[in-house]
C-alpha cells in the first residue's frame, strides 16, 4: 500500500478532498496540489510518470559515467495531470564519495523545487537572475541559464526555466554542484518520441523522502 500525498511546499500531512471541496489541503499553505509517493526507479515507473506529466520529464543523456537513476517523483493527480516532476540520480562526486542530484521541472507556483533547495519558497525568491548566469545546461540542443540559488550549506541548488517552466537542480552533497557547471549535461525530455533509453538503474534514492534538512 502506497504512503499518502504530502505538501509539495513542505512535505507535510495533507487533508484530502471531500464532499465540500475538491482540493487538497495542506495546514500550512492552504490548497495545494498533492505530492505523490516516489516511485522507485523501474521502466514501469518511466512510462507512468511520463504519460501523466503535464512538465518535462528531464534526463541528462548520457548520464555521466558511473550514474545511475534512483527514482521518481511528481505532483498532481488524475484529475491535474502531473505539475512537477523529479528524477533522482546517484553517482560519485567529482571530489570523493557519493553524490545525489535531483532535476525538477514544474510550473511557477507549485514550490516543490525550493524545498528540495531548503527556501521558503514558493519560487526561487527576489534578486533570482540577477547578473550573468552561474551555469549553462543543454536542453534539447539549446542553451538554458541557471543561477545558484541560496539554499542548505549541505546542497548546492541551480534554478532556471525551460519551455516556460522552472528548471531546478539540487546536488549533494553542495560540492557535488560542480557537476552542474562543469560537466556540460544535455537534458532530454522522457515524454518525447524516441526517449525511450536502456536505463540504468540503481537502489533508490533517499533524496525522494522529502526532507528539509
Amino acid at each position: 500500500m502506497r504512503a499518502s500525498p504530502t505538501c509539495p511546499r513542505c512535505f507535510g500531512p495533507l487533508r484530502p478532498p471531500s464532499a465540500w471541496s475538491s482540493a487538497w489541503r495542506c495546514g500550512l499553505h492552504g490548497d495545494v496540489l498533492p505530492l505523490q509517493p516516489p516511485r522507485h526507479p523501474s521502466a514501469a515507473a518511466v512510462e507512468a510518470i511520463s504519460q501523466n506529466a503535464r512538465v518535462p520529464v528531464w534526463l541528462p543523456w548520457p548520464l555521466p559515467t558511473g550514474w545511475l537513476v534512483t527514482g521518481f517523483a511528481e505532483v498532481g493527480d488524475e484529475r491535474s495531470g502531473g505539475r512537477a516532476t523529479v528524477v533522482a540520480l546517484s553517482g560519485p562526486s567529482v571530489t570523493h564519495g557519493p553524490a545525489d542530484l535531483l532535476i525538477i521541472a514544474e510550473e511557477p507556483g507549485i514550490g516543490l523545487g525550493a524545498a528540495f533547495a531548503g527556501l521558503e519558497g514558493p519560487d526561487p525568491g527576489d534578486g533570482f537572475g540577477d547578473g550573468p548566469p552561474h551555469a549553462k545546461i543543454d536542453v534539447k540542443g539549446h542553451p538554458a541559464a541557471l543561477w545558484c540559488v541560496d539554499s542548505g550549506s549541505d546542497r548546492a541548488a541551480y534554478a532556471g526555466e525551460a519551455l516556460g517552466d522552472w528548471l531546478w537542480t539540487i546536488a549533494w552533497p553542495a560540492e557535488a554542484g560542480c557537476l552542474i557547471a562543469l560537466a556540460e549535461l544535455s537534458l532530454r525530455d522522457l515524454r518525447d518520441d524516441g526517449q525511450a533509453y536502456e536505463l540504468p538503474f540503481g537502489a533508490f534514492s533517499p533524496r525522494l523522502g522529502g526532507e528539509k534538512t
